[in-house]
C-alpha cells in the first residue's frame, strides 16, 4: 500500500514561499471618508481583455471588512523609493496613512503617491478561500511611472529595476 504523504508544517511552507520572488503593493480603499490599507503581496493579474486582477486579504486584517464592504479598491505597486510606506502598511497602526501622500482615483479609491504603478479597480467577485478573501476586480483606471518597483523575496527588499537578466 502507497504511503500517502503528511500536510506541509507552517514552517516548511514559510520556507517554501520565501523563495518565490513577488512584487509589492498596498491595496487601498475608502471607509467611508476614512481611507484604509495594508500591505499585499498575493496580487497578481488575471487577463488583459477585460483587464482583471486579482488580491488575496486575510479575513483577520482590520482593513479587509471595509474592501469587503466597499465596490472599489485600488492596488498601488510600490516603488523602490517607498520602504517608508510598505513598513507603515504591514503594522497593526490605526492611521496607516499618517504622513502618505495620496490622491483619490475616480471611484475615491486612494492611490498613492510616488507608487511605481496604480490601478482602481471595481470588485465582481469575492472568494472565500480558507482563511483568506480573493478580491477578483476588473481595472477601471490605470496608471505607470518611470520609478522602479520594489521586490521582495526570502524576507528582504529589493531594486526591482536593478536585477540583472540573465539573458
Amino acid at each position: 500500500m502507497p504511503v500517502l504523504p503528511t500536510k506541509p508544517d507552517t514552517d516548511l511552507m514559510k520556507q517554501v514561499n520565501r523563495q518565490f520572488v513577488t512584487g509589492v503593493t498596498v491595496v487601498t480603499a475608502l471607509d467611508g471618508n476614512t481611507p484604509k490599507g495594508l500591505a499585499v503581496n498575493a496580487f497578481s493579474s488575471i487577463s488583459l481583455e477585460p483587464p482583471t486582477v486579482m488580491v488575496c486579504v486575510q479575513r483577520t486584517s482590520s482593513t479587509h471588512d471595509c474592501l469587503f464592504r466597499t465596490g472599489h479598491l485600488a492596488i498601488n505597486i510600490l516603488s523602490t523609493d517607498q520602504l517608508d510606506v510598505v513598513t507603515g502598511f504591514a503594522t497593526k497602526s490605526d492611521d496607516k496613512f499618517q504622513g502618505v501622500d495620496w490622491t483619490a482615483g475616480p471611484f475615491g479609491s486612494p492611490l498613492l503617491a510616488r507608487s511605481s504603478a496604480q490601478m482602481e479597480t471595481e470588485i465582481r467577485e469575492r472568494l472565500q478561500a480558507s482563511t483568506h478573501t480573493v478580491f477578483i476586480c476588473r481595472v477601471v483606471h490605470a496608471s505607470v511611472t518611470d520609478s522602479d518597483p520594489l521586490v521582495y523575496t526570502a524576507g528582504k527588499f529589493f531594486d526591482g529595476g536593478a536585477l540583472p537578466p540573465l539573458r
